[in-house]
């Protein structure tokens, strides 16, 4: 048995070896989390497989934990000290860091290495404490190093952190800007790429570190209230408001204000009305800005996405998704774009109301099955005509090819054809609580559907493709011609759920050419939002949320969730 169970070892590492030679980066997750615990909230680490762990290799994509994740990864893993060397201490045979040659004896010093030596910029989505805590913390750790740290990020959360995170008041001004330490430097963004920079596929994109190509799309993440303020005859934010610079309200140190960042970058979009402030000037509600990373590895041309918090075009304030989607679908469609890094914080059974500009399973697919549309549309020139006279035929209500529509914020109209807030409360409650004595009459038991418990984070969440049977000619929902579309594949019949409690029409016959849209596409779960209870925790359930979903939708992705201290190869 011990002999089977080594060989066994050695096959799983032998598989993963394969899979490391073949990928074109490695992430590390060390913080998959949106709270509440401070310890393992947002934070990716990045680096191309070329670079082989040299100086500058790696970036980090937000900050919530930076060293305290670094940590926690090296105590994790396997080292063997190095005799020979006098240079390295310390070589990691296994874990996330694995390859990586060290200088120093302990965990705490090699991981301020890893930070200062290793990391090369900081790449920042949006300025909320969960994603840039351990950058404010972890700042002083530059001090040893001969270049400050790079912080990189659109001009709206540049202006945030610098107003009121780097400001001699929440902390001190390690920035090179207004008088501070210098051990930060800041880089703003283009929103969309500066396309003066780079050739064909890279036009547009940003040297991020050795080997790695970014470029920069904003999205929206929810709404807020701004005010008038009379400082700068300006609408500003909610949470940027400008300080007075009375000097005797200030502290002895100086207060760094970026009013003129400030001015340029929380100026929305859209506005809606809100209040009237004490002077008399309305109060508006503006979208919260975050960010979506196009990551390009310069060696191999293979791309992954990495969403800030993200808020479903449906019921943004600010629609912006759609644009993202639009530059993707060509990079799926001939296969460059090899995973997305995307958040999904609450589970279905949270009302619209209650997300707070972030997603949930039946939205989350409703933002895939938009990519899916233009996915098709890319390889089959065909499938553009063809939605196009189904669009002329759709009336305003009804919903249609890249509009997805909440089943919970949905018209009487459409209600039809999705979920009622009280029977999915009622059917997920049911599902997920053991309980299978009151589900609705119209669904199959959970367990005849799939099961209840998904896998773990490393195991895919696809649909099954099994068999060749299929259905006669259909039309689904979102617009797809069974007859027209390409790029999906075929799929087993399984049980069917309810109309009432699916995103979408499943329709079986949409797969009888070739592949599903989204085949071959990882899509990574981040920022879960954790219960802290007993039971089933949110990210299983979100988790099988979107197996079925997916299922339904017939978009052939593969569905991940990594945890804090896990690595990704891709």
């Amino acid at each position: 048995m011990h002999r089977n169970g080594g060989q066994g070892r050695r096959a799983r590492r032998d598989q993963s070896s394969e899979a490391q030679r073949k990928s074109s980066f490695h992430v590390i997750v060390l913080g998959s989390s949106g709270g509440p615990r401070e310890d393992i909230v947002s934070a990716l680490l990045v680096r191309s497989t070329a670079t082989n762990w040299s100086a500058g290799s790696v970036i980090a994509i937000d900050a919530g934990t930076l060293l305290g994740g670094i940590i926690r990864a090296l105590e994790n893993s396997s080292s063997a000290k190095d005799e020979k060397s006098t240079d390295v201490k310390l070589r990691m045979t296994e874990g996330p860091f694995a390859g990586l040659e060290l200088p120093n004896t302990t965990t705490g010093a090699n991981a301020a290495y890893i930070f200062r030596e290793i990391i090369s910029s900081v790449f920042i989505t949006h300025p909320h404490l969960d994603h840039l805590a351990g950058l404010a913390m972890n700042t002083p750790l530059v001090e040893a190093q001969s270049n400050p740290k790079i912080v990189a990020a659109l001009p709206p959360t540049i202006a945030a952190i610098k107003n009121h995170i780097f400001n001699d008041i929440t902390w001190p001004n390690l920035s090179d800007e207004d008088g501070g330490a210098g051990l930060i430097t800041y880089h703003r963004l283009v929103d969309g790429g500066n396309p003066r920079l780079g050739r064909a596929e890279g036009r547009g994109y940003i040297r991020a570190c050795e080997g790695i190509l970014a470029k920069c799309l904003s999205v929206s993440h929810g709404r807020c209230a701004q005010r008038y303020h009379p400082e700068t005859s300006q609408y500003h934010r909610a949470e940027s408001t400008v300080f007075t610079t009375e000097s005797g309200c200030l502290p002895s140190r100086r207060v760094s204000i970026d009013t003129q960042d400030l001015a340029r970058s929380y100026t929305p979009n859209h506005q809606a009305p809100c209040a009237v402030s004490s002077s008399g000037k309305a109060s508006s509600l503006a979208s919260v800005e975050s960010s979506a990373f196009f990551l390009r590895d310069d060696y191999s041309g293979a791309e992954i996405i990495v969403f800030g918090d993200i808020e479903p075009d449906s019921i943004s304030l600010d629609p912006r998704n759609e644009k993202v989607w639009e530059i993707a679908a060509p990079k799926v469609a001939n296969g460059s774009l090899r995973a997305i890094f995307i958040e999904c914080s609450y589970m279905d059974c949270v009302e619209d109301s209650s997300l707070y500009g972030h997603l949930c399973p039946r939205h989350l697919i409703a933002e895939l099955q938009v990519l899916a549309a233009k996915v098709s549309r890319a390889t089959d020139p065909e499938f553009s005509d063809t939605a196009s006279r189904k669009r002329k035929h759709a009336t305003a209500s009804d919903p249609i090819l890249n509009e997805p529509t909440s089943p919970k914020s949905t018209p009487p109209r459409s209600q039809s054809r999705r979920t009622s807030s009280s029977s999915r409360s009622k059917w997920r409650t049911t599902r997920f609580s053991g309980s299978r004595h009151h589900a609705p009459a119209e669904a199959v038991k959970p367990d005849d559907a799939q099961p209840t418990t998904p896998p773990g984070s490393g195991t895919p969440m696809g649909d099954d493709d099994d068999d060749d049977d299929h259905d006669d000619h259909a039309y689904d929902e979102n617009g797809y011609d069974a007859n027209d579309e390409v790029g999906v594949e075929k799929s087993r019949d399984t049980p069917e759920i309810s109309s009432h409690h699916k995103p979408a029409k499943r329709t079986r016959s949409a797969m009888d050419r070739g592949r599903k849209p989204l085949a071959g596409l990882r899509v990574y779960i981040i920022h879960v939002k954790d219960s802290l209870t007993d039971g089933l925790s949110p990210r299983e359930v979100i988790l099988d949320e979107l197996r079925a979903h997916n299922e339904d939708a017939a978009l052939g992705c593969e569905f991940y969730a990594p945890l804090s201290g896990e690595e990704v190869f891709i």
